[in-house]
């Protein structure tokens, strides 16, 4: 069975067993939110874990957050770890593409027996993950879309990444979109992740200023003789 099939399948026998997420996406749609079932996030971990780099992940509702936690095996160390984020901040607009996380109760442990260094990290306990965000600022590779790493904070723009950012098509689908609707708010109830949005962030005269510079310009400069 493919990928496709198996979603379809799996999201058909959801909805027979909840026929009450039904009428819960119709309300959601009315106000311009969606609501992602806890269980659908664990089916999709499930099969993209498949490939045995990560195994056992758990997902759990802790309201507005979610527990996050798998079995991993890192330079030949087997663990498992846990960890509780919250997305406080969200800044979605033609200039940036900004989650502000925090996380909170990070646990890395022992998942088995292992003679590493990291192993030999962990169990001297010199291995701090309470302030994960200052651990991953001392990265000597960051990321590009990490732009900022501090205490339990990580804040991601995902505009920094340069097949997003360089990207000039991109770019303008990006502020096209976000005229009209932008990313306002993602949370999590004790079943699902509710993922809200708001339209004409700017006002209705802030969405044609964005489909007259994302879209009519560069459509006339395209037509334009160089």
């Amino acid at each position: 069975m493919g990928t496709a099939q198996e979603a379809l399948f799996a999201a058909r026998e959801y909805l027979r067993d909840h026929p009450e997420e039904l009428s819960r996406a119709v309300r959601n749609a009315l106000g311009l939110r969606l609501g992602v079932p806890v269980a659908a996030l664990r089916w999709i971990a499930d099969f993209a874990t498949r490939d045995g780099k990560a195994r056992d992940v758990t997902i759990d509702p802790v309201p507005p957050g979610i527990k996050v936690g798998a079995s991993v095996d890192a330079a030949g160390t087997p663990l498992r770890v846990n960890a509780t984020v919250y997305i406080e901040r969200v800044q979605f607009t033609d200039s940036e593409l900004t989650l502000a996380l925090r996380v909170e109760g990070t646990k890395l442990q022992m998942d088995g027996e292992a003679s590493t260094p990291v192993a030999a990290l962990i169990k001297s306990g010199a291995l701090d993950l309470t302030n994960l965000g200052t651990l991953i600022g001392f990265l000597p590779k960051r990321p590009p879309f990490l732009a900022e790493a501090n205490g339990n904070r990580i804040v991601l723009d995902l505009m920094r990444h340069p097949k997003v950012g360089k990207n000039k098509l991109a770019r303008h689908m990006i502020g096209y979109a976000t005229s009209w609707f932008t990313l306002q708010s993602v949370e999590s109830d004790r079943g699902h992740v509710d993922v809200a949005f708001r339209a004409l962030p700017r006002g209705l005269r802030g969405a044609l200023r964005g489909v007259r510079r994302h879209l009519i310009q560069p459509s006339i400069g395209r037509l334009l003789p160089r």
